[in-house]
């Protein structure tokens, strides 16, 4: 266990390797599983607000999904998440480029500098999932078979999963935060 400020990281953050592998998994975790994106209550306001800009970035079927249910709805344990393509956890806001892989519409909104919000924080920090307690945050590694190829990679290239992640860390948490917890870890 790693405890840096508010926050308890699983030994598996620092154990194991990560780099995704779009070109084998297509994006699959945004399409897979039984429920949306987690959101935070200020993203889903940044949704509603810059809908319309991030609109062009969708689906059909997900702009038809959005404006049934808006841009979020709650999933079986009452928790707020992106809206989904019908019953399959499906992400609205996901869609196929032209290799079949599953990209953000978000991020390609925010990309072609649409929005300034690049993505959900649940995304950006996957496979990391925050699960929020009254005094600390508890960061685990989730673990999927979807991403063993990204697992595959990341042992190849030697890259561990809080340095695949460092800028979603660091937007999370924040700089000194990052480096705290680097300083953890490898004790420099």
């Amino acid at each position: 266990m790693i405890i840096v400020e508010n926050a308890v990281l699983s030994d598996d953050i620092k154990e194991n390797y990560f780099v995704c592998d779009l070109a084998k998994c297509k994006g699959a975790c945004c399409v897979e599983g039984d429920a949306g994106a987690p959101l935070e209550d200020d993203e889903i306001a940044v949704l509603q607000q810059d809908y319309e800009r991030i609109k062009p970035f969708l689906s059909e079927r997900g702009i038809e999904a959005i404006r049934k249910k808006g841009v979020w709805e709650l999933d079986q344990e009452e928790e707020k998440g992106t809206a989904t393509i019908g019953e399959n956890g499906a992400c609205a806001f996901s869609l196929k480029d032209s290799d079949g892989v599953l990209k953000c519409g978000i991020e390609e909104a925010y990309t072609a500098g649409m929005t300034a919000f690049r993505k959900p924080i649940s995304c950006h920090l996957y496979p990391i999932r925050v699960t929020k307690y009254d005094q600390f945050e508890a960061l685990n590694y989730d673990r999927w078979d979807i991403c063993d190829a990204a697992c595959t990679l990341g042992k190849a290239l030697e890259v561990p999963l809080y340095k695949f992640l460092k800028g979603a860390l660091v937007r999370k948490y924040g700089e000194e935060w990052y480096d705290q917890l680097v300083e953890e870890i490898e004790g420099k």
